[in-house]
């Protein structure tokens, strides 16, 4: 991996929630829809709008890519556009896990988190 671990700025929820879903592998709009609101026990749950939107812009910025990969048109509606993370989005996924993890120190050193033994 090259680069810096730095994130370009505090991400949204929903860019940093649909950088997770796809660290793991290609997905299409409804599956990474599903895997964040499996992940989150509920509590997150991205609109349509927004889930697009972000897409959209995470595209422009080159943390995402469509992928030219189609499954079994038998098993697969051909209508589907599938996503990737690029090597920028991981490296600005990990920036972000990174400053976020600086803030739950932070916390914890402020003691309004519980210091967790051996972390």
């Amino acid at each position: 991996m090259g680069g810096e671990l730095r994130s370009p700025g505090p991400l949204t929820s929903a860019e940093f929630q649909i950088l997770l879903a796809l660290a793991d592998g290609e997905r299409h709009g409804y599956a990474i829809m599903q895997e964040i609101e499996k992940r989150t026990g509920g509590q997150v749950r991205l609109g349509v709008g927004t889930l697009y939107s972000s897409l959209k812009r995470m595209l422009q910025s080159g943390w995402i890519e469509e992928c030219q990969w189609r499954p079994d048109p038998a098993i697969d509606d051909e209508r589907r556009r599938y996503y990737r993370l690029s090597d920028l989005g991981r490296r600005v996924a990990q920036g972000e896990a990174l400053r976020l993890a600086g803030l739950v120190a932070d916390a914890r050193t402020k003691k309004l988190l519980p210091v967790v033994e051996g972390g």
